[in-house]
């Protein structure tokens, strides 16, 4: 559906504004799709059926989000981001420009995803059939420009991972990750803390 032709399956909240150009749900089908009050959608925006969307979410223009996702309220999905169903996205949760989240992805609450960052679910990817499983990012993580995290990691609570970093294994809580592959190190003072969000 289209942002003026709203079907009886897909409610939009109040004091929403919505681009043209923006697609909610689908024509005659009978997955609901919820967007909370206070949204701010850009055009270009698609929003797939079975999505349920807390209260105040904004997108960037072009951003994608796919069927089986649950998001948060006060969140972010940025220009050209991509978030590809079956993922849960945590309260007060900004993910930058670009972003990829693949299927099968938990992100937790006030967790910052840097521009063009990628997440993985695919361990071989084309090469042998697996259960696809993406990343778990806890409560409060940083995720750096450019990082790159394989499938199955989690990153602990108000970890951060440096820009550029591959992710190859679970990083612990309250743990910088710097690096390719990804090292620990203890998180320095001025990266301790809560997320400003």
């Amino acid at each position: 559906m289209t942002a003026s032709n709203e079907s009886r399956s897909n409610a939009v909240g109040q004091d929403s504004r919505i681009d043209p150009g923006v697609r909610i749900g689908g024509d005659g089908d009978d997955a609901v799709t919820v967007v909370g009050d206070g949204a701010r959608i850009r055009s270009g925006t698609v929003i797939y059926p079975n999505v349920r969307i807390g209260e105040n979410f904004t997108t960037g223009h072009d951003a994608l989000v796919r069927e089986d996702t649950w998001i948060g309220d006060d969140v972010l999905v940025g220009t050209k981001t991509v978030v590809d169903g079956a993922t849960t996205i945590g309260d007060r949760t900004s993910l930058q420009t670009g972003v990829y989240v693949p299927s099968e992805t938990s992100i937790g609450a006030e967790v910052f995803v840097g521009p063009r960052a990628v997440l993985t679910n695919d361990p071989y990817p084309a090469r042998t059939d697996v259960e696809l499983v993406g990343p778990t990012l806890e409560d409060g993580v940083s995720i750096g420009a450019n990082a790159t995290l394989l499938p199955g990691i989690t990153v602990g609570e108000r970890a951060f991972v440096a820009a550029g970093a591959v992710v190859t294994d679970d990083v612990p809580p309250e743990t910088l990750a710097v690096g390719s592959p990804a090292r620990h190190r203890p998180l320095p003072d001025e990266l301790a803390g809560r997320n400003d969000l």
